[in-house]
């Protein structure tokens, strides 16, 4: 817990679109193919989401059809199985994936003293080893539901839109974080109350709708547009008993958003 007068700033990134070039749920499609836990027609769908994605052109209504597809495939998949094809694959999807600039502005942030911190509505299960790729020192994802040893669907906390926002309190209360000091930066309209929350928000390649709020409200926009390149500088985590890399939890999370959005 932190004491009083000991507040300091952060900087919160977003995580798709914004650190990584590619959404890193839908990036792991092959591997799970490859592994025998999707079909052939998975892959070409995802591949889709992937392009519609970086396209900026799908609406929510697309992009939830996309999700709530890919978490029905998702649900009841093996925890260890899965944990298996992404600790193999985790490295080689992903640095590619790395926007430069940002390692860039998170190894800025850390000269000057600021934790960054990882905020992503996927599940932890994959945020969090991708988090040890970039050196961050805390994430905030979305924890999902374990039994048997299987992904449920169910989620414990979910990180997506307001969520995001409580998770940063909570942790800026614990940490010492001072809020209206702090740095962020997303790429999308759904991390507006992400962006409010902070004193020093960020539009990093952002979609038409962010592009426009920040605008207007003076904020900085920056464009992130070399994604693999000088990524060796990332560090290269050990893969431990302990890396759960669940990009089904990603997945599941996702097809949960129209109910929490109207809780």
């Amino acid at each position: 817990m932190a004491h009083p007068g000991t507040a300091r700033s952060a900087a919160f990134f977003d995580l798709d679109k914004t650190i990584l070039a590619r959404s890193s749920t839908l990036a792991f499609s092959r591997p799970f193919y490859a592994g025998g836990l999707i079909n052939r027609r998975t892959v070409l769908r995802s591949a889709y989401a992937q392009f519609v994605y970086l396209l900026g052109g799908a609406d929510h209504d697309q992009m939830e059809r996309m999700r709530e597809y890919i978490s029905a495939m998702c649900t009841g998949w093996d925890v260890a199985t899965v944990q298996g094809i992404v600790a193999d694959t985790l490295d080689h999807i992903v640095r590619p994936m790395i926007h430069a600039e940002a390692v860039e502005l998170i190894d800025r942030h850390h000269a000057a003293g600021r934790d960054v911190v990882i905020v992503s509505s996927s599940g932890a299960e994959v945020v969090e080893p991708i988090g040890a790729i970039l050196g961050a020192d805390k994430v905030i994802a979305t924890r999902m539901v374990v039994a048997d040893g299987k992904y449920t669907g169910e989620i414990a906390e979910y990180a997506y839109g307001p969520g995001k926002v409580t998770a940063m309190a909570a942790l800026a209360a614990v940490e010492g974080y001072d809020l209206a000091s702090s740095y962020g930066y997303s790429d999308s309209i759904t991390d507006e109350p992400m962006l409010a929350a902070v004193g020093h928000p960020h539009a990093v390649n952002p979609d038409k709708a962010l592009r426009r709020i920040a605008i207007e409200r003076g904020w900085p926009v920056l464009e992130f547009t070399e994604p693999g390149e000088r990524v060796g500088r990332v560090r290269r985590p050990a893969v431990a008993a302990g890396l759960v890399a669940a990009v089904a939890a990603g997945a599941l999370l996702l097809a949960y958003r129209r109910r929490f959005r109207t809780a």
